[in-house]
């Protein structure tokens, strides 16, 4: 078990930002707060209409480490993850709305970025990502990738600005056993340290991190000096580079110079997920009618219930005879197989809608 958590994060502007004197739009910001340690980054989006997005950005990582700070044992605990990915975001949206208005903007997507998040409290660690950029996990045994880029085949990424962001966000619950450091980079960063064909992230993550075994303070000058010469300063075409770490202090360090540098690529095919998703569509739709034919039937053939007999009513003499709550359905712990299999094949209409939007 670590003895600590050091947290730090630097972000440095791009050498094609400054050339076209446009202002950061990375932001970064690491936080420790009741027994919590978070460290969030974000990048806000290129183009024309992402005006604001250095605003969407810094607000962006600021809000979630401040809710992972006050909430994080109600959401971790809570199993249902879609409603913890739909709660961040309307989270998000509530203090974009104050920027819209403040800064009298037309629309949501001005202020348009990525995110990515680790926070860690005891041994239980929650990781979010959503667009590109890389979060790895640096253990004793090496380095690797713990959440990667979100990208499509043309490059683009997603925002969390998007009105389906909370379904491509990822949110991993897991523990900090056997982990030494956790690193994150938006992609100004990771460009130049992951092999994405070959899953391999490069050893010089693991020395960028060792430098908080000094301090926060230490570490981040480090990284500073380190994205300056080595990331930023190597191309006149660089972009904005954020890079965050969480160390666990009193943890073994990998031997980064017996780490690997370099790995064959992954196999390639022609297969993708639209085309295994939508070979089921029409046995997914025949599912459907077999689904709902048998719930109709199963209603048809339902006997009517019948009524309670009366009990016989008793003469009272000098009172007025006592009133009986109405009848009500009863709701008892059987199975209502019409119901279900109504439910049911709701279900499976529903995947065949989704899958019918999305692809």
């Amino acid at each position: 078990m670590y003895s600590g958590i050091t947290v730090g994060c630097v972000t440095i502007i791009g050498q094609k930002h400054i050339s076209r004197q446009v202002p950061c739009e990375d932001a970064s910001f690491a936080l420790q707060k009741n027994g919590v340690s978070v460290v969030c980054i974000a990048d806000g989006a290129g183009g024309k209409k992402y005006t604001h997005a250095r605003f969407g950005s810094a607000c962006a990582v600021k809000t979630i480490a401040e809710i992972l700070t006050e909430h994080f044992d109600a959401l971790y605990s809570e199993n249902r993850e879609a409603a913890v990915r739909s709660y961040l975001m309307a989270k998000l949206r509530i203090e974009f709305a104050d920027i819209i208005a403040e800064k009298e903007l037309d629309t949501l997507d001005q202020l348009s970025c990525t995110l990515l998040f680790v926070a860690v409290k005891d041994r239980r660690m929650i990781i979010g990502h959503l667009g590109d950029g890389l979060v790895v996990r640096i253990s004793p045994s090496g380095l690797s990738p713990f959440s990667m880029p979100q990208n499509e085949k043309d490059g683009t990424t997603f925002f969390i600005t998007a009105g389906h962001a909370a379904d491509y966000m990822r949110f991993i619950k897991t523990t900090v056993d056997d982990c030494h450091a956790i690193a994150l980079m938006t992609d100004g960063v990771q460009d130049n340290v992951y092999d994405e064909d070959a899953g391999l992230v490069k050893p010089v993550v693991a020395k960028m991190a060792e430098t908080f075994a000094d301090g926060r303070e230490k570490g981040e000058a480090a990284i500073k000096d380190i994205l300056e010469k080595y990331i930023v300063g190597s191309s006149n075409v660089s972009d904005d580079s954020s890079f965050g770490v969480l160390l666990f202090e009193g943890t073994k360090a990998p031997d980064a110079n017996a780490l690997e540098s370099s790995a064959d690529k992954f196999g390639t095919s022609d297969e993708n997920f639209k085309t295994v998703a939508m070979s089921i569509k029409e046995d997914l739709m025949k599912a459907s009618e077999i689904i709902s034919s048998a719930a109709s039937k199963a209603e048809e053939n339902k006997e009517p219930e019948k009524e309670p007999e009366k009990e016989p009513e008793k003469e009272n003499e000098g009172t007025a005879p006592e009133e009986k709550p109405a009848a009500t359905e009863k709701q008892s712990g059987k199975l209502n197989l019409p119901a279900l299999l109504l439910g049911i094949a709701c279900a499976v209409e529903l995947v065949i809608i989704a899958l019918l939007l999305i692809f």
